[in-house]
């Protein structure tokens, strides 16, 4: 893509979102989001992990701890309380690739060439950011798909169906702006991915997401309860499952995500224009 797709004619370098329009702004995120698209069209191999991590997940989860944690023969039931917990770890996952992209085009020199164009600093994250919840939306679709092929049923209405995807997607946008913060503070890709891992693996496995949480040790109840994991997993369970008592989880989970948003979006901006 060549500069002049995204040259704003009374702007200069290094213009901050203060001097550049809205309609501008959201010309520039529109063009470097069709960027980064082509980018995947150009590179397949990089939505391996949207294609096949949802698939390879709920099958081992199902048919190695189904059974042991659900009890023999009722893998059905355990596919109603995975699909839906499940729904809140692709989030997670596929925001930790955004702050692994972020690291790589810095190291790759991509940032030098934004740095000489007219554009809002905060413009390339959001491109990233839009991007990122298509792939996560992909994911989502697929996971979906296969917990319909194992016995997933919609026992909600459709809006509240809509409304635990919906909900999922706005907590894992939010959580792409802590790993890109991440990835503009660490120097190389394998220290993103190494620092989020130490992060994903307490948050995902001491959570509601994969076992009910009234068999674990206290302490580790205790650390669920606050997880926003945990309160996202159970929401969307409510909706899928066409539960009571959404409202409390649902309103957390909402509020995790603002928080989050609201705390990590402006560090991260401010982060890449001071290295841009």
């Amino acid at each position: 893509m060549s500069a002049a797709t995204l040259t704003a004619p009374a702007a200069k370098p290094g213009a901050d979102e203060g001097r550049i329009g809205l309609r501008a702004n959201l010309r520039h995120i529109t063009a470097l989001a069709r960027r980064n698209a082509l980018q995947i069209k150009q590179d397949p191999e990089s939505m391996f992990d949207v294609l096949l991590m949802p698939i390879i997940f709920i099958l081992l989860f199902v048919y190695v701890f189904g059974g042991a944690i659900a009890g023999k023969g009722h893998q059905q039931e355990y596919v109603q309380h995975l699909v839906p917990g499940m729904m809140a770890m692709m989030g997670m996952n596929i925001a930790m690739a955004v702050g692994t992209g972020v690291n790589e085009d810095f190291r790759k020199g991509v940032m030098d060439r934004f740095r000489t164009m007219p554009i809002a600093r905060s413009s390339v994250l959001i491109a990233k950011i839009v991007v990122e919840i298509g792939r996560m939306l992909i994911a989502t679709t697929i996971l979906l798909a296969m917990g319909f092929l194992l016995g997933l049923e919609i026992r909600g209405s459709a809006l509240e169906f809509v409304t635990a995807i919906l909900l999922s997607t706005a907590f894992g946008a939010a959580l792409m702006w802590i790993f890109i913060l991440l990835g503009l503070s660490v120097q190389t890709p394998q220290a993103v991915q190494g620092m989020a891992m130490l992060v994903l693996m307490p948050l995902q496995f001491g959570s509601s997401i994969f076992t009910p949480t009234d068999k674990m040790p206290g302490w580790l109840q205790s650390f669920t309860e606050v997880n926003p994991l945990s309160q996202l997993a159970d929401a969307a369970r409510a909706l899928i499952n066409g539960q009571g008592g959404v409202a409390h989880p649902a309103l957390i989970t909402l509020g995790w995500a603002v928080a989050i948003t609201a705390v990590t979006m402006p560090l991260a901006v401010r982060k890449f224009r001071s290295k841009t």
